[in-house]
């Protein structure tokens, strides 16, 4: 049986109180998840799927998708791959590659009937993008369709994604992070990220998550590159922010003072735009391996700086990698994706951030479908797979060389693909990777299966 992440994050994760920073969260629906997306002219699967590790992508230059009538506002995420950064150029400290999607125009359209005839209206026109990860609203109403229009080069698209923000949705986050970001978030595997992990346990919510790590920066980068953050980040309600590894490198504290200047400048940058922010405390290193361990000082800080600008909690790495040296990888500093560290970030970012919903749900909406409302999860198993309002919890056995799947709803589609893109049929597989997806009613489950 596949195996989800050990549930014992969910139990050691720090707990937090909603503070009188945040405001009760407005759910934005998932219209896109599942609905296949006209790419090139041919139908794919993978752009809608939810599976955010990296191993397909598009360079089509015309992306439709039917997302159907409804919503009045859109908001449109978009991710691209390059070498997993957020930005290229944000750092001395490390050389990123990639080309983001720069410049393009979103078109909508009421009467489409396959993604490229019909009327098509000018919603909105992105120049000049330089980040990997984005977010963009668009007038909706009375329409059904929208799509990607690029002449150049779009690099390699990962994900795209449309949330209803007609009720003034406000589950929007950006993931502002390090190398450890970058890595745990978005390129190693994870059995869920954050957003699927919360529509979990709250069916009601569906996150609209953006992963902004970068490899080397440190907090007087960020800073440096604050007015960016803001402009292609800063539409989103919530800041997740991972950040202080480079700041504490060798384990002394003779930048902590830098550190703690920088991150009330990024804290205040936030609330003056109306983003909440929500910081973790620093990983901790494998001591054995690296040679050095983050010096307490700097925790003491991001706790100050957590307390005195009246800040939820986020999540407590440091504590949680400390007692689980072996989710450390080689070096000693980042995250081991072969034993599930960037999956244990997903999974503690989740918990922390939890209490944000349960202060958000009420019974006519969340709250009755959740798991109860304790502050500390009971039963982790209940929050571990991306599940839909129209979803059984699935249950996906690996039999030998046959992917058997059960315990899902009727009217839901089950399919097993390939790591080439090949629908199979899940009996006597070769070894290898495969991705099961089970859709219904708009809604997709994916989960990531190794035949040995």
């Amino acid at each position: 049986m596949i195996r989800m992440f050990d549930g014992r994050v969910m139990m050691a994760a720090c707990v937090l109180g909603l503070t009188a920073t945040a405001q009760a969260i407005i759910p934005n629906p998932l219209v896109s998840g599942g609905v296949p997306a006209v790419a090139g002219g041919t139908n794919t699967d993978y752009l809608t799927d939810g599976y955010l590790t990296n191993w397909k992508s598009s360079t089509a230059k015309d992306i439709a998708i039917k997302v159907g009538e409804g919503p009045t506002k859109l908001r449109i995420n978009w991710e691209s791959f390059g070498d997993c950064a957020w930005a290229v150029d944000y750092t001395a400290g490390c050389g990123h590659t990639g080309t983001p999607l720069a410049n393009f125009k979103i078109l909508t359209s009421a009467n489409s009937t396959n993604g490229t005839d019909g009327d098509w209206t000018e919603a909105a026109e992105i120049k000049d993008n330089p980040v990997m990860a984005r977010g963009v609203d668009i007038d909706f109403a009375g329409k059904s369709w929208f799509r990607f229009v690029s002449e150049q080069d779009v690099g390699q698209l990962l994900e795209i994604e449309a949330f209803d923000m007609s009720n003034g949705g406000n589950d929007t986050w950006f993931f502002m992070g390090t190398s450890i970001s970058q890595m745990g978030i978005k390129q190693q595997d994870t059995d869920s990220t954050t957003a699927q992990l919360i529509h979990a346990r709250f069916p009601a919510f569906t996150p609209a998550m953006l992963r902004g790590g970068i490899g080397c920066i440190n907090s007087t980068e960020v800073v440096a590159h604050i007015d960016d953050y803001l402009a292609y980040a800063g539409n989103v309600h919530y800041w997740a922010i991972e950040m202080g590894t480079n700041d504490a490198w060798g384990g002394g504290d003779w930048n902590l003072a830098n550190y703690v200047k920088n991150m009330q400048t990024i804290i205040d940058s936030a609330k003056a735009h109306n983003i909440v922010p929500v910081i973790a405390r620093i990983i901790a290193t494998n001591e054995a391996k690296a040679n050095w361990q983050i010096n307490p000082k700097f925790l003491d800080a991001v706790d100050s700086l957590v307390e005195v600008n009246n800040l939820p909690k986020g999540p407590d790495f440091y504590n949680y990698f400390l007692e689980h040296p072996e989710l450390i990888g080689s070096d000693g500093v980042h995250p081991n994706g072969e034993t599930k560290g960037g999956q244990a970030m997903h999974h503690l970012w989740a918990e922390a951030l939890a209490p944000l919903y349960e202060n958000s749900s009420d019974d006519e909406t969340a709250g009755k479908d959740s798991v109860e409302k304790d502050s500390v999860i009971k039963d982790p198993a209940a929050i571990k797979a991306p599940l839909s309002l129209n979803f059984k919890i699935p249950r996906i056995n690996v039999e030998g060389r046959s992917i058997k799947v059960s315990n899902v709803a009727a009217d839901a589609s089950v399919s097993i693909v390939s790591s080439m893109g090949q629908l199979v049929n899940g009996a006597q597989l070769s070894p290898g990777n495969y991705m099961v997806v089970i859709r219904g009613q708009g809604r997709s489950f994916t989960a990531k299966v190794t035949i040995k």
